[in-house]
């Protein structure tokens, strides 16, 4: 046993009430329960130094219970052994048994206990009182077997509840580390779709500028100013999804598609004209819906972008009763006309994420030509009604 805090204290405290229970009972009632069996030894000093012996070694129960039981065992016995009569002193027996085997593995608790009951029997063959002999074999085995058999039930009991604690605090942990896992790789995914696409229109008026530079340098201030721009906002947005991980960090309104006017007009100065669409009346969607539309919306056009070779595409949004859907579609040569898939575009992170944002949602996601030629990407994400 481990004597440290409040615990510790309180079971001290309960041995030491159970012992000096069993010490008053025991003075007061042996002499009683003499009375009561003629031929006994009378209750005398010695008599009752013995069970005072044996109740006050249950103090030292909880942190030696095989000592405690030995010294409880031959104090009795030898109370038996010399007549006295039955009494409150195989009570203090059957604690020190029960607290053998509560705290001892079954098989050495019962070795120890088996050799308690052979010193018990000593008394039923051999005794200044009256010897039961074979008769006194079965009550005295009573006082070992029931403690024994309670003691053992209550020890499978307690290790099967700390088991399920134990069970409980790893389910717990590993559903806290899946969590984690799971919000890392949610960071990760806007962490690439706010890099790429920033990087994507970056690089587009970069060459903008470069090809303008050496004939209309005055235009090519125009291509810089847009790349102040663009790098400004993709650093302000992602230091808003960055900000979600900070400890004790508020956290900002997510991008959704309120901001698509925005990401038009970021991408006109790339050189992309986009035009939007919105059919239906537009309402506040939830959050994890909001975002992954806006997503979506966003890799889609920087794929445009990167691949399609085409200055313009078309975004519509139909907000319907009980699904969102969202449809980005161009007039490009695409990137198989280019040698590439938009699916393998920056290591598998590109089509292959949206369609892993629409899938967590319990939405669809198409992707191929257009039958019109061209890209067309278009997603069905299940919205509640708006009550």
């Amino acid at each position: 046993m481990r004597w440290n805090g409040q615990r510790g204290w309180r079971a001290a405290a309960a041995d030491a009430v159970l012992a000096l229970a069993l010490l008053g009972f025991g003075q007061l009632a042996t002499g009683l329960a003499g009375d009561n069996q003629p031929g006994s030894r009378p209750v005398d000093t010695a008599s009752r130094l013995l069970i005072a012996v044996a109740a006050l070694a249950l103090l030292a129960r909880r942190q030696v219970p095989v000592t405690t039981l030995a010294v409880v065992t031959v104090d009795t016995a030898t109370y038996l052994v010399l007549g006295y009569p039955y009494g409150p002193i195989l009570l203090t027996f059957l604690v020190a048994v029960y607290t053998v085997a509560v705290r001892l593995p079954v098989r050495p608790a019962a070795l120890v206990i088996g050799g308690a009951f052979v010193v018990l029997l000593t008394h039923v063959f051999w005794s200044r009182g009256p010897a039961p002999g074979w008769a006194g074999v079965l009550p005295a085995s009573a006082w070992v077997a029931v403690p024994f058999a309670v003691g053992v039930v209550v020890r499978v009991n307690r290790e099967v509840a700390a088991r399920s604690r134990a069970e409980e605090a790893r389910g717990r942990a590993e559903e806290a580390r899946r969590r984690a896992d799971e919000e890392r790789l949610r960071i990760a995914q806007e962490v690439h779709d706010v890099v790429g696409h920033g990087l994507a229109a970056i690089s587009m008026q970069a060459e903008i500028a470069l090809h303008l530079l050496p004939k209309r340098p005055e235009q090519a201030e125009t291509a810089l100013t847009a790349i102040s721009r663009t790098s400004r906002e993709a650093l302000d947005e992602l230091r808003v999804t960055l900000g979600a991980v900070r400890r004790g960090a508020e956290r900002e309104p997510v991008p959704g598609l309120a901001r698509l006017p925005a990401l038009r007009d970021r991408l006109a100065g790339a050189g992309l004209a986009v035009e939007v669409r919105v059919v239906g009346a537009p309402r506040e969607l939830p959050a994890a819906l909001d975002l992954a539309a806006y997503r979506l919306v966003q890799e889609a056009l920087t794929n445009v972008l990167r691949h399609a070779g085409v200055a313009n595409a078309q975004v519509t949004v139909d907000y319907r009763a009980d699904e969102v859907t969202v449809e980005v579609t161009d007039r490009g040569a695409g990137a198989r006309a280019a040698g590439t898939d938009p699916a393998d575009d920056e290591s598998g992170h590109g089509l292959a994420g949206m369609r892993e944002r629409v899938t967590a949602l319990g939405g669809w996601l198409t992707t191929g030509p257009h039958a019109g030629g061209g890209f067309r990407v278009y997603a069905r994400l299940p919205a509640e009604p708006a009550t």
